[in-house]
Formats: C-alpha cells, sequence, structure tokens
C-alpha cells in the first residue's frame, strides 16, 4: 500500500507529484528546490543559501514521514553549476552526517531557474 507524504512546512508541489510515497519501511521524497514554504518564493540568492532552504524542506518531509537525516540511504543531487560543489558540499555535509549513498550531477537548468535540487530515500524503521 502507498502512503502520500504531505506537509506545509515544505514547499507544496509545483506538478503532478507528491511530496514523498511511503512503501513499506522506505521513503520516497521528491526533489526539493529553495521554496520558503510560508512565502513561496525562492530563499537566496547562492549557492549555500539555496542549499540550507533545501534542507530544511527535506527535513520537513523527513519528520513528516517519521524519520530523520540519519535514516536517509540515498540522495541524489542537482547543480546547476558544478563550480557550486565545495559549496554545495560544505551545507549538505552538515545535515547527512551518516554519509549515504550519493549521486550528484550539473544539470542544465532546474525548476524555477534555482542552483540545486535534492530528492532522498529513507528508511523509516
Amino acid at each position: 500500500m502507498l502512503k502520500k507524504v504531505s506537509t506545509d512546512k515544505a514547499p507544496a508541489a509545483i506538478g503532478p507529484y507528491s511530496q514523498g510515497i511511503i512503501v513499506g519501511d522506505m521513503l520516497f521524497a521528491s526533489g526539493q528546490i529553495p521554496i520558503d514554504p510560508a512565502t513561496g518564493d525562492i530563499k537566496g540568492k547562492d549557492i549555500t543559501e539555496q542549499a540550507q532552504q533545501v534542507m530544511k524542506n527535506v527535513g520537513a518531509i523527513l519528520e513528516e514521514a517519521g524519520t530523520d537525516y540519519t535514516k536517509v540511504v540515498k540522495t541524489t543531487c542537482f547543480l546547476a553549476e558544478m563550480a557550486d560543489f565545495a559549496a554545495f558540499n560544505s551545507v549538505y555535509e552538515e545535515y547527512f552526517t551518516e554519509k549515504p549513498a550519493r549521486s550528484c550531477v550539473a544539470v542544465k537548468q532546474l525548476p524555477k531557474n534555482v542552483l540545486c535540487e535534492v530528492e532522498v530515500i529513507a528508511y523509516l524503521g
């Protein structure tokens, strides 16, 4: 059985998808961009500020699903510029202290022209 995860502490989906889906004891969370859920605006002008907001959004979905950063088993990170890799990693490592498996790629463009997006898979047990 699939269970949708939804919280107003993270941005509402801007398309035909859910913030997250729980299947068994696993959470599959949609990619989060640096939207402030209170205002709907992009938060931050540089990669560090935007990455901080992304991590807050990811954390809100993890919390709503009953888990946290320490139970994340896989992340996929998208950057608008690979030149931001080191600065992004500085923020990332503050949150993902257990060092989950990860892919990190630069893409041509992200929704709303943001600088980064992160999606996660987490264990709920």
